[in-house]
């Protein structure tokens, strides 16, 4: 049984394994069923695709401690973080241990998730073909984001040497449903997973509708090639993927209003869902005074917001401290991509390269701007446009990778210092010795 609990890399040792569902579907989970026995409709490959959803639910992913430790990780004296316990502090001090428990838990999960998508994808031709489509393209995207946040955090960032040499993390692409010489993979570099990514959200574009309840649609694909592209400096394609995400018809609504509701908003492209039956905001337990009140925040981020800012509104004083109100729902969704990020990543974008796609850099910033209360801009700049991300999207798991893209420091620590990348988990390298170590961890 020990063995049966040790993930092996990117084997992720799920031995099938499809992970409940979401309740309010109605829809019956599949749990530690080969994939022969579980998968014999379209029923059952859809129930699995839920499966999947389900997984990005967990704590470890999606639903806050991928944002919560890059958010310390990243932090410069903006944050402070007073809990107990002695994984997060790792991150914030920026030493982590190659036996750290929140790192491990996110690699497995992550693993966890990408086999049951493999598994939908390999018995994709058993779907409805009036359906086929979309589940194979609901599929290809929760692969895909989460292969972008593991490459992220485990590896080198894009535009740190050459990604075609530096080590990524395993790509895994079909099930794996027994344990043996095959599942001993090694890492793939950080541009076959980069490539990989982006041939499953272009993919999932195409194929994911553009209505789709609460699960991913065709602007939840061009919303994370947005990302992607930005991430790699591919302003340009950047520009387009943003624009065509903005004609999604999304609006923005109050900033106040965007967390303060359990709910999804005119304003969110995809949101991990949050019930109090299976899942619980994670940034709840960390930020808020109704969790653990573990992250204060520093005079050093208050004073970076102008007067009549509603953003600095949003925070409140408990005991003489600080605190963000942005997670004060504990069962409110988790806003994993807002139009707000795509008309940042626009103007960034635009305004770099010079073009003008879909607006000017400066009619999106004060797009920005306007909803926050302040008057717009005259001229723009490039710090304008960062400084505006930067406040935006505080906290929700941004900051770490704008900091490498844009070669930022960490304090006096570098944007490329090993120490702001994650160690591969030391029981992964313990059960699979075809993994190497990140440089920096022994």
């Amino acid at each position: 049984m020990k063995k049966i609990t040790h993930f092996i890399a990117a084997a992720a040792l799920l031995t099938s394994t499809l992970t409940g569902c979401d309740k309010k579907l109605d829809v019956e989970p599949l749990n530690n069923a080969p994939t022969e026995k579980a998968l014999l409709t379209s029923a059952d490959v859809e129930a699995a695709l839920i499966g999947t959803y389900d997984a990005l639910q967990s704590r470890r992913l999606y639903a806050g401690q991928i944002q919560f430790m890059s958010e310390l990780l990243a932090d410069a004296g903006e944050l402070s973080f007073v809990g107990t316990y002695a994984q997060p502090g790792e991150a914030f001090r920026k030493s982590l241990l190659v036996n750290n428990a929140f790192v491990a838990n996110t690699w497995t999960e992550s693993y966890r998730l990408i086999n049951t998508a493999n598994s939908v994808l390999a018995n994709i031709s058993k779907v409805e073909t009036a359906k086929r489509d979309r589940v194979e393209g609901e599929a290809k995207f929760l692969r895909a984001i989460t292969y972008f946040e593991l490459v992220r955090l485990y590896a080198r960032d894009w535009n740190d040497g050459n990604p075609q040499a530096n080590l990524g993390v395993p790509l895994v692409l079909t099930p794996t449903e027994t344990i043996d010489a095959s599942a001993q993979v090694s890492r793939n570099t950080v541009a076959e997973v980069y490539t990989q990514v982006i041939q499953d959200l272009t993919d999932a574009e195409a194929k994911i509708p553009t209505s789709n309840g609460v699960f991913a649609t065709k602007y939840s694909a061009s919303g994370f090639l947005a990302r992607i592209y930005l991430q790699q400096s591919r302003y340009a394609d950047a520009a387009a993927a943003a624009s065509r995400t903005i004609a999604s018809g999304k609006v923005l609504v109050a900033y106040a209003d965007e967390f303060t509701t359990t709910t999804n908003t005119t304003e969110d492209i995809f949101a991990v869902q949050i019930t109090a039956q299976d899942a619980l905001n994670e940034l709840t337990t960390y930020f808020s005074t109704l969790g653990r009140s573990d992250v204060e925040i520093q005079p050093q981020h208050l004073a970076l917001y102008e007067a009549g800012d509603a953003r600095r509104a949003f925070f409140k004083t408990s005991g003489g401290v600080v605190y963000t109100r942005k997670f004060d729902q504990p069962y409110g969704n988790v806003k994993v991509m807002r139009l707000a990020e795509m008309y940042l990543t626009r103007a960034e974008a635009n305004f770099r390269s010079g073009t003008t796609t879909g607006a000017t850099p400066l009619a999106d910033i004060n797009q920005i701007r306007s909803r926050a209360g302040l008057a717009p801009l005259t001229t723009l700049t490039l710090a304008n446009i960062l400084k505006e991300r930067h406040l935006e999207l505080a906290f929700e798991g941004f900051r770490l990778g704008d900091i490498k893209r844009n070669k930022e420091n960490v304090g006096t620590i570098s944007y490329n210092s090993t120490r702001l990348v994650y160690p591969i988990p030391q029981r992964e390298l313990d059960t699979n010795r075809s993994l190497k170590q990140n440089e920096g961890y022994n």
